[in-house]
């Protein structure tokens, strides 16, 4: 049996099913929730049902919270009786919920001063996941804590990935979801579109899975030239990307159908036209992005083949 001593915060949908993990892979577990309801079914596990978050705190090695967001984070790290309050030098902290980079920046600094450790670590996978333990975990925070305490981390999911310094896994798991709602904002333009020129919406969900976008992931579509940054020469030419995505806002258009995200991509190819880049990749409109937030993405194309064949392999 593993002779850390692990503290859980936090027992709601996804904290729940997490803690039962660990409990069930033999960790000696220490509960506190607010609800008796939500202690119940891991007392019955075996864990141990703390009186408080600070007598949780002083009797286990490492601390997992899995809370709804920022301000409950922040109450039970710096409310009265606390985390902080009651850490240890030594002592490990991950914090799982979906929170606030600068949050996690500010209690991590905070626990350096007492020398205790604090990792953000958010998780994706939904509260299924949290049951069955098919659970991403995107860390920030020191590697050699991270290693210290992958035991726990793979007890309750089968991909922890550590990510860089504290706040890196926060990062990851907002651009995760932000990238999500944005490509569905972005499939809402180009269904209302197709769907109002008298296309069937499923004929066009199937239809659309014959093609490139619907047969990769579109993060496929970053491999040979956003991320390499290497836009000559062109798989397909932007000046011929500019004609297709013109077609089809004018289309919409005709139609009378909003398309704010089409047209932010028509004004960014149009500039991108302006500056001389037609003749590169149809991709080379992003570098305006790029130049925007001040950024230079370019890549090693073999540390990037090497990840691709990696993924390739564990699916």
């Amino acid at each position: 049996m593993p002779n850390v001593k692990v503290g859980y915060i936090g027992l709601g949908h996804m904290g729940r099913g997490m803690a039962l993990n660990i409990a069930r892979h033999g960790f000696d577990l220490t509960v506190f929730d607010q609800s008796d309801d939500a202690l119940a079914p891991l007392v019955e596990a075996g864990a141990r049902r703390a009186a408080s978050i600070a007598d949780l705190a002083q009797n286990v090695d490492v601390v997992f919270t899995s809370l709804p967001g920022p301000p409950q984070v922040e109450s039970v790290v710096f409310g009265d009786d606390g985390l902080l309050a009651s850490i240890s030098a030594g002592q490990a902290y991950f914090d799982l919920s979906t929170s606030s980079r600068a949050l996690a920046l500010r209690i991590h600094d905070a626990f350096a001063e007492k020398g205790a450790h604090m990792l953000d670590a958010p998780v994706s996978g939904g509260p299924a996941g949290a049951a069955s333990g098919d659970m991403a975990f995107w860390v920030g925070g020191d590697r050699s804590v991270y290693d210290e305490h992958l035991p726990v981390l793979l007890a309750m999911g089968d991909k922890p990935r550590h990510c860089g310094p504290i706040g890196s896994g926060t990062v990851v798991k907002l651009a995760n979801n932000m990238t999500g709602y944005m490509i569905l904002a972005s499939l809402a333009e180009t269904f209302s579109t197709a769907v109002k020129a008298g296309v069937d919406p499923l004929e066009l969900w199937d239809a659309l899975r014959l093609g490139v976008v619907g047969k990769s992931s579109p993060l496929d579509m970053l491999t040979k030239q956003f991320l390499p940054g290497q836009y000559e020469p062109p798989a397909f030419a932007l000046k011929l990307a500019f004609k297709d995505v013109n077609l089809a806002t004018e289309m919409a258009r005709d139609l009378g159908v909003p398309m704010r995200l089409a047209n932010m991509t028509m004004a960014d190819m149009t500039e991108a036209l302006g500056r001389g880049l037609g003749e590169q990749d149809s991709r080379a409109y992003l570098k305006l992005q790029l130049e925007r937030a001040g950024v230079t993405i370019a890549v090693d194309p073999d540390e990037l083949a090497r990840r691709m064949n990696e993924t390739t392999h564990r699916t």
